[in-house]
């Protein structure tokens, strides 16, 4: 697996989460989800990822992306 598909599947598992965190939990997980969203909209047009940082040091191999 390369850091692009890793880093595209976290952030799935990510918002996935929130959701079923909001649904059950509490409405206040919704601001997971904006967090992961606003992450990937900025590192769409910076190319700073942080997860892809922690992904990287622990030896998944590069993608194109990051």
């Amino acid at each position: 697996m390369s850091l692009d598909r890793a880093v595209l599947a976290f952030a799935g598992f990510m918002v996935l989460l929130s959701v079923l965190l909001t649904v059950f939990v509490s409405i206040y997980w919704l601001w997971l989800t904006a967090f992961v969203g606003l992450n990937l909209l900025q590192s769409a047009f910076t190319g700073f990822c942080p997860a892809a940082i922690i992904f990287k040091k622990l030896g998944i191999k590069s993608g194109t992306a990051f």
